[in-house]
């Protein structure tokens, strides 16, 4: 049994902090506050968080996304959504040194909803790192790595996969594809890592790690969960690639979870 990722009682360790942002991004954070502060006021931000790597103290200058949760008073609007897409349009071209930025958002009552309690409850609470406003996670609790939590995390990987066909028969450009690659492999990585996660009873983010996590207890298909890492870091646009995450590897995990942690709950 490990302890890797977890404080000194046994739970998930929150894994970022402003203290660790790298100097390369002082600026990009520094901006992403004001930015954040003018795009939504008051009344309609709660409070603002930083995950990924960045915060992790991880990220690659270039290479690396910006990563951002906002939390609003109200579940958000069409106008929420468009002010957040001019947001991230702003900061993407403002700064070489990051490769693109996300901005998710969320409602306070929904990021505190008993039904989001081990999922995007627990994704605030241990990956993001208080940015503005007031920290939700003092409303939430301490979590472990056990099944729960992983069954809630990411217990729909078979849902997903549709959709990721459908979007990978539509694509014609390569840098759709490529984007499509990142987000498939990721997801497949961390899924890997939580599938595993209560019997190695730890938690990391590092995606090469979470491969070799996995690989401990699937060697048989350790190769294709570390090509799935590399192809999260530097996505090819190579359709074999994402032929394998969507129609081989992708399917044969999305059973092997519902077999061993069931199905996530149904969201409205």
């Amino acid at each position: 049994m490990t302890h890797e990722g977890l404080d000194a009682d046994g739970f998930i360790a929150r894994e970022g902090s402003l203290s660790r942002v790298q100097k390369e991004f002082s600026a990009v954070v520094d901006a992403a506050r004001e930015q954040i502060t003018t795009a939504f006021g008051p009344a309609q931000l709660h409070s603002a968080y930083l995950y990924g790597s960045i915060p992790r103290g991880t990220a690659i200058p270039g290479v690396s996304d910006l990563d951002l949760l906002l939390a609003l008073h109200h579940e958000p609007t069409t106008a929420d959504r468009a002010g957040a897409d001019a947001l991230e349009a702003e900061l993407n071209a403002s700064f070489a040194q990051i490769s693109g930025v996300g901005v998710l958002l969320f409602g306070k009552a929904t990021l505190l909803s008993e039904l989001e309690r081990h999922d995007l409850g627990w994704f605030l609470a241990c990956l993001c790192t208080p940015l503005l406003g007031h920290d939700l996670a003092t409303g939430l609790p301490r979590y472990r790595p056990t099944p729960l939590l992983a069954r809630e995390t990411n217990g729909d990987l078979d849902l997903l996969l549709p959709r990721w066909r459908e979007r990978a028969a539509a694509l014609i450009a390569d840098a759709e594809r490529r984007a499509l690659h990142r987000a498939v492999a990721r997801r497949v990585v961390r899924t890997g890592l939580t599938l595993v996660m209560p019997r190695w009873g730890g938690w990391t983010s590092d995606l090469t790690r979470s491969a070799e996590v996995f690989a401990v207890h699937y060697p048989e298909r350790a190769d294709q969960m570390r090509l799935a890492a590399v192809t999260a870091r530097d996505p090819a646009a190579d359709p074999a690639v994402l032929g394998m995450l969507l129609d081989d590897l992708g399917p044969w995990l999305a059973a092997e979870y519902t077999a061993v942690h069931g199905r996530k709950a149904p969201r409205p």
